[in-house]
């Protein structure tokens, strides 16, 4: 008998059994397919990899001759694109592999169903798993509904990393961080590009002057940007696709190849459904990763909530410590959310749009463009945002749209866990020339005394 048997090998999966494993449980995972699940195969990894390639690109072209580089003749392959993208999931997929066996994990490559709280069937064994616990990592999958389910050819972000060749035209459904991302990436090589987005702008969970940033600099790239827009019909031409779409006013958007990019939902199979767990979208549990049913756990995005690869770790770290007897709840408020735009945008903690009362509230912007570190690598387009509790100093969000902001957010992240302030941060000697003067700018303008603006 095991301890606990965990279905799903994507970032929650795997880092829950290896962290039950240290914690001296015997641990069993399930993958029906790749090690990795959705981020290693289908998102995180391969999309990154896709967009190194495209930041590169860019950067050539856009920077080189006022660096003083001779590019006579820049282009570039999709065929090597895409081999390094897939030699990247490839590594990572073996890295995982060969960190479950150093970590005494039992795998699996099989389809698990769940017979009940404490049996799982291996199907292509047919063998039973009898454990003591049984974690929930199954994930998630792309949104397809009408009118695109209905049309044949509609791509998926699971369809782009099977990318042959270059359409000449894209419409991309749904502006979010997938969608923003994809713009980036097909636009940098001459694709044409529209994004329809239903909400008032793209990346609607970002603060508006954060989209904005994003929206002038992928209008510079010349990407097409349709918001409070919604497409109401598909056509299937010949060559490609006709949207129609309703909104401030009727466009007709004509294009070789459609992204429905409007986000995921939770793989919710019959087995888990018989279970008798409390389903809102996805599985329902507690803090410590608890459902209903007692002895089931379930981490990720089977719970439709904060559908990120870095929170699904943490909760199955969390699953494991509280299978292993200790306590450990989820803390949701430090939250890291990345994009990987160029430049790229991130954010933690409390947001400008969440405010309702900005009275004990301090915000504070600062300028990439005056940063030198900015000026030396010739990026101008971007800030800082630090929100401040009134009095006390104590962050209580951020938000960078910057080159590195992905990095750049842990400073961040790790001030509103802690309850840090403005000026134990400001404190702290930040290095120069660094983009992390911007953080340093925009802490200083808490108390009107920035000094490079």
């Amino acid at each position: 008998m095991y301890d606990a048997i965990v279905i799903g090998g994507g970032p929650g999966g795997y880092v829950c059994a290896i962290r039950l494993s240290q914690l001296g449980k015997k641990v069993a995972l399930v993958e029906k397919e790749y090690l990795g699940g959705t981020c290693t195969n289908w998102g995180c990894i391969p999309t990154k990899a896709m967009l190194t390639s495209a930041h590169l690109f860019s950067e050539i072209k856009d920077k080189s001759k006022r660096l003083g580089v001779d590019v006579s003749d820049l282009n570039y392959r999709l065929d090597g694109i895409m081999s390094h993208m897939n030699r990247t999931v490839t590594t990572s997929r073996k890295g995982i592999e060969l960190l479950l066996k150093k970590n005494g994990v039992d795998f699996f490559n099989d389809k698990a169903v769940v017979k009940d709280p404490h049996n799982v069937l291996l199907e292509k064994n047919n063998s039973l798993l009898e454990a003591k616990n049984i974690v929930l990592a199954n994930g998630s999958e792309p949104s397809m509904f009408p009118p695109f389910s209905k049309v044949e050819g509609m791509w998926t972000s699971n369809d782009v990393f099977k990318l042959a060749e270059m359409p000449s035209s894209l419409a991309i459904v749904g502006g979010g961080v997938i969608g923003v991302e994809f713009a980036t990436f097909f636009s940098t090589f001459g694709v044409k590009t529209t994004i329809v987005e239903l909400a008032d702008h793209i990346l609607p969970y970002e603060d508006t002057d954060v989209a904005e940033e994003i929206r002038k600099v992928l209008k510079k790239k010349g990407v097409t940007i349709l918001e409070k827009t919604k497409v109401v019909s598909v056509e299937k031409l010949d060559k490609g696709y006709l949207l129609n779409t309703t909104g401030d006013e009727e466009i007709t958007i004509e294009a070789e190849k459609v992204l429905v990019a409007v986000g995921r939902r939770a793989v919710l199979s019959d087995d888990i459904k018989n279970l008798g767990l409390e389903i809102v979208r996805g599985v329902v549990t507690d803090r410590r990763m608890k459902t209903s049913v007692q002895g089931v756990y379930a981490i990720g995005d089977i719970r439709a909530g904060i559908m990120l690869a870095h929170v699904a770790s943490y909760e199955g770290i969390v699953a494991a410590h509280n299978i292993a007897g200790e306590e450990l709840e989820m803390d949701y408020s430090a939250v890291p959310s990345i994009i990987f735009s160029s430049p790229e945008v991130a954010s933690t903690g409390l947001k400008e749009s969440d405010l309702k009362d900005r009275s004990d509230v301090v915000v504070s912007r600062f300028p990439l463009s005056a940063n030198g570190r900015a000026r030396t690598i010739l990026e101008s387009s971007g800030f800082v945002k630090v929100l401040a509790e009134h009095g006390t100093g104590r962050v209580l969000g951020m938000s960078i749209v910057s080159p590195s902001a992905t990095d750049l957010i842990m400073e961040a992240v790790i001030a509103v866990k802690n309850g840090l302030t403005v000026e134990q941060l400001e404190n702290s000697i930040h290095p120069h020339p660094t983009l992390s003067e911007t953080v340093l700018g925009a802490l200083e303008g808490i108390e009107g005394k920035s000094i490079h603006i």
